[in-house]
């Protein structure tokens, strides 16, 4: 049974995922139920309300981008290493760009728990705290301020920079944090 409980959830959070095409507005947990086979009421076993499916959803993507940014750091050392995680932060936005945007949202469209944002950030901390460890706090928030700031740019369609412009803005700032 507690087996197709935790099926039950990864299925709806993966269905919810799927559905969020045009942003969260759209998704509601009876489509989810829908789109999963169940019943109307099966998802309120699992989360209280849509907000709390949005905040499942939201854990599940910072759970990828961990896992995108943990697979571009072993590509590369010290400074280079915070390219390609920067690299693979812009394409996963370009590549999930609802997933994204929800990640981000605001407290009141979706409960994210803390924690969940924190084991991405977390993998760009400890590269930063390798190369620049006397302001590693400082610099951590710089990398990841300007490496979000271009994703959301570029999703926004504010600037049409490819991967090439995209490396060599990160390769100033990594320049600027390694050599202090």
């Amino acid at each position: 049974m507690k087996n197709e409980r935790i099926d039950l959830r990864e299925a709806l959070i993966r269905e919810a995922i799927g559905l969020l095409g045009n942003g969260p507005a759209d998704l509601s947990l009876r489509s989810v139920a829908r789109a999963a086979g169940v019943s109307a009421m099966a998802p309120y076993r699992h989360f209280e309300d849509k907000a709390a499916l949005l905040g499942a959803v939201a854990a599940q993507g910072f759970a990828e981008l961990r896992d995108v940014l943990e697979v571009a750091d072993a590509r590369a050392e010290g400074g280079a290493a915070l390219v390609e995680q920067g690299l693979a932060y812009i394409a996963f936005a370009q590549r999930r760009p609802s997933l994204f945007r929800l990640m981000f949202a605001s407290v009141d469209l979706a409960c994210i728990p803390k924690p969940a944002g924190m084991s991405a950030y977390a993998v760009l901390a400890r590269r930063v705290a390798s190369v620049a460890p006397d302001s590693s706090e400082v610099s951590t928030l710089g990398c990841w301020a300007m490496v979000h700031g271009l994703a959301t740019l570029r999703l926004d369609r504010r600037i049409e920079a490819g991967s090439e412009a995209d490396r060599s803005v990160l390769m100033l700032l990594t320049a600027a944090i390694v050599g202090r």
